[in-house]
């Protein structure tokens, strides 16, 4: 039976039409396909704040994708917002992290990319650079222009770690984040690494798998080039286990 992957959804408030300021849950088509690609059945679980209702959401996945998205609070780990800091949505954050933590307390997969990293990290006491030129020594340009599929820079795998079973030593990827993981939160590894050393993965130690990517391997995996379709595979291959 194909396990139910649940994709934590997004606000998008429209500017313009006949109803200009409405909220809208959505999640983007790339996170769908890549499941139903890879055996899994897709759910959005929309953004709320109710304790109950989140509990009830995630009690039905077998796993959970936490999906990219706005900047981070920054609040969440202790900083005041700098000049770098992005549009923020701290209902979003919130919903992050309650649902993260009934993820974690269920026992179930979890697959964060980009914010959905980011959240992770900072759901286990990580925090973050509010802006990559904040790290010393970076030079890789990590908001590309080129498609979305289009690999544009390598990363480096941690030998042992479940990406390097998964990649091997590297591989290439897409790359559409202005903030990075700081401090690693509790628990977490980080596994993999740019050429100029953000780190661009993390695993969590004690479960099969807890993972968070910053890029989007959603995006990467209609390349036929590309290996992204490994981790979905290994991720919904978790989440279909008994």
């Amino acid at each position: 039976m194909r396990p139910v992957i649940g994709i934590l959804g997004n606000m998008l408030i429209m500017e313009g039409g006949i109803l200009p300021g409405i909220e809208r849950a959505y999640v983007n088509y790339d996170y769908i396909d890549a499941i139903i690609k890879t055996g899994g059945v897709p759910y959005i679980v929309p953004m709320n704040l109710e304790d109950e209702v989140i509990a009830k959401q995630i009690s039905l996945l077998d796993g959970l994708i936490l999906s990219g998205g706005f900047d981070v609070n920054p609040l969440l780990y202790g900083e005041q917002p700098s000049k770098y800091q992005d549009y923020t949505y701290p209902e979003i954050d919130e919903f992050y992290l309650k649902s993260i933590k009934i993820a974690l307390e269920r026992n179930i997969p979890i697959l964060g990319i980009c914010k959905g990293m980011q959240m992770l990290n900072v759901a286990l006491g990580g925090s973050l650079y509010q802006d990559i030129s904040q790290v010393e020594g970076s030079f890789i340009k990590h908001v590309q222009a080129a498609k979305r599929s289009t690999p544009t820079h390598s990363v480096s795998f941690k030998e042992g770690s479940k990406l390097y079973k998964i990649f091997g030593e590297k591989t290439l990827i897409n790359s559409y984040h202005h903030q990075c993981v700081k401090k690693i939160g509790n628990g977490l590894k980080a596994v993999a690494f740019s050429d100029d050393n953000i780190v661009e993965a993390i695993e969590l130690e004690d479960k099969e798998f807890v993972i968070g990517v910053q890029w989007h391997p959603e995006m990467m995996v209609q390349n036929p080039n590309s290996n992204m379709i490994k981790l979905f595979k290994e991720f919904i291959n978790c989440a279909g286990r008994e």
